[in-house]
C-alpha cells in the first residue's frame, strides 16, 4: 500500500512537471538569463525555457559529445557563444553523425549570431557509467563548467541552449531535443494495490484456515 501511494505521489509530480513544460514550450521567447540571473535559475521551473541570446562564437573551442538520436550514433556539437555583454554560453548547435563529425562538415558561423533554442541546465560528471574525461576531450554529457574549463574560456553560464531546428541538408543538424517524459505512474500505483489486495486476500483465507483447525 505504501508503494502505491507514492506511485501516486510520483504520477501527480510528474503530470505537474508536463504540464509546467508545456506551457514553457507555449510561451514567448525571452533573452537568455544574464549572470545575475544564474544563482536562481533551477532544473524545475527553468529547463525547457524558450530564450534567444546573441553573440560571436568563439573559434576552435568546440567539443563534440556522444550521442544517439533518431539519425543514429554520433555526436553533440557544442559550441560556445561570447555574448555582446561579455559573458560566454554554450550553444549545442544540433547533431552529426558518427561518420561525418569532421571539422569540414560542421563550419562554425562567424560574425554576430542570434541563436534562439531551448534553455537545458548543465550535466555534470558524465552518463550512466560513463565520467567525462577532459584530458582526453571525451564527452558524454553536456556539463558547461568543465567545457569552459578545459577550453580556458573563462567562466560559463551554469546552462546551455539547444538551437532550434535548422535546414536537415546542413551540419549539424539543430532541433533534436526530446522534450517527451515517461508517465507509467498510474500503471505502477495499480499493480501496486493490486498486489496489496492479492496479498491481503491470501492472508484472510490462510488465517480463516488456521484458525478452524
Amino acid at each position: 500500500m505504501g508503494l502505491g501511494i507514492w506511485q501516486v505521489q510520483r504520477l501527480g509530480w510528474k503530470t505537474g512537471l508536463i504540464a509546467r513544460v508545456e506551457e514553457r514550450l507555449a510561451a514567448p521567447v525571452v533573452e537568455a538569463p544574464a549572470p545575475p540571473g544564474w544563482p536562481d535559475l533551477n532544473t524545475r521551473e527553468d529547463e525547457y525555457s524558450r530564450v534567444t541570446v546573441t553573440g560571436a562564437y568563439l573559434p576552435e573551442s568546440e567539443a563534440l559529445v556522444k550521442a544517439v538520436t533518431e539519425y543514429g550514433a554520433g555526436f553533440w556539437v557544442m559550441s560556445p557563444l561570447r555574448t555582446l555583454e561579455g559573458w560566454t554560453v554554450w550553444i549545442n548547435r544540433g547533431f552529426v553523425p558518427q561518420e561525418r563529425s569532421a571539422e569540414p562538415n560542421r563550419p562554425l558561423p562567424v560574425g554576430q549570431q542570434q541563436v534562439t533554442g531551448l534553455l537545458r541546465m548543465s550535466q555534470p560528471g558524465g552518463a550512466f557509467l560513463r565520467s567525462n574525461n577532459p584530458a582526453a576531450d571525451r564527452w558524454f554529457s553536456r556539463d558547461t563548467g568543465a567545457l569552459a574549463l578545459s577550453r580556458d574560456i573563462g567562466e560559463a553560464a551554469p546552462y546551455f541552449i539547444d538551437a532550434a531546428r535548422n535546414d536537415e541538408s546542413e551540419l549539424p543538424i539543430g532541433g533534436l531535443t526530446v522534450v517527451r517524459f515517461r508517465n507509467p505512474h498510474l500503471g505502477y500505483a495499480l499493480t501496486w494495490f493490486a498486489l496489496a489486495a492479492g496479498l491481503a486476500i491470501a492472508s484472510f483465507i490462510l488465517l480463516r484456515r488456521e484458525w478452524r483447525r
